[in-house]
């Protein structure tokens, strides 16, 4: 298995519009792991359309607990279990994520249970062990490290940027953050930055696109980063690639591929790839693009 970043769902935000993109998930194949980080909607179907058998699941990452990036955490696994998974699968996310799946065990009740009688599956819920946690080291297996770091993305407290290390690589995701300087530090000479990325001239567009649009307004701009933010910490971190994520508004007709990379061109004159669904980074490819 090549290592390899895909990005299933590439959109910020939960809304989903004909023909646009998905909420945010990501698909990171590295050090022979399949690791999933985030699952928001769309996300089974982004993996299977990856080429990943369901079954294959083997780590998820959540980075915090809002619905674009937690939604379907609990039917992904269901699926995969309905598609033969039998091995166990270790979900890593903050403080109520462990109440989010017993939440989901207990709708699925009926079904998990016919299905075992029915069926003569394993139970599911022997399968799935959740392991919430905070920041620093999260786990370290098989020369692969997961680390944590504690971001801006107000009123959520328990928001977390990842980093992966592994000989193959490294990757970082920001996970969803206000401008934060300390993440340069966090993502110190990684391979891939995977940032999430605010277009200033598409968000009173978005806004009026709502019903909240007063109040929406105020929550991006508190909690999300500029794409010419995002690349002075991709500058500032010496990192290989930037990749801009969770593209925020990332269906608005005004705004082109052409206008993320001339924005993160004010402060980062690297490798450069913007978001979208499927997309596919190799992990070993630090080339200019």
């Amino acid at each position: 298995m090549s290592s390899r970043l895909v990005l299933l769902g590439s959109k910020g935000g939960p809304a989903i519009r004909p023909g646009g993109p998905w909420p945010t998930s990501s698909l990171l194949q590295l050090g022979g792991r399949t690791v999933v980080v985030d699952c928001g909607l769309g996300v089974t179907r982004g993996l299977t359309d990856a080429g990943v058998p369901l079954k294959a699941l083997d780590l998820i990452v959540i980075t915090h607990l809002h619905s674009d990036h937690l939604l379907e955490l609990g039917p992904l696994i269901h699926t995969a279990w309905t598609a033969g998974l039998a091995h166990p699968v270790r979900v890593f996310g903050p403080a109520g994520t462990r109440a989010y799946w017993q939440g989901f065990l207990q709708a699925m009740a009926f079904d998990i249970d016919i299905r075992i009688v029915d069926e003569g599956r394993p139970d599911l819920r022997a399968l799935v062990e959740v392991i919430e946690f905070s920041e620093g080291e999260v786990f370290s297996d098989n020369g692969l490290t997961l680390s944590a770091l504690r971001v801006d993305h107000p009123p959520v407290t328990d928001c977390f940027a990842l980093r992966f290390d592994h000989a193959e690589g490294s990757v970082v995701f920001s996970a969803d953050t206000a401008y934060f300087p300390p993440l340069a530090d966090f993502a110190r000479d990684a391979g891939i930055l995977v940032h999430e990325a605010m277009l200033a001239e598409g968000v009173d567009r978005l806004v009026a696109r709502t019903g909240n649009g007063a109040r929406l307004k105020e929550h991006l701009l508190a909690s999300h980063t500029f794409a010419e933010q995002a690349a002075a910490i991709a500058t500032a971190a010496g990192v290989g690639r930037l990749v801009l994520h969770h593209l925020i508004p990332a269906d608005d007709p005004e705004i082109s591929q052409a206008d993320w990379i001339a924005a993160a061109r004010k402060s980062w004159a690297g490798a450069l790839t913007i978001a979208a669904d499927g997309l596919v980074v190799k992990i070993a490819d630090d080339s200019s693009a």
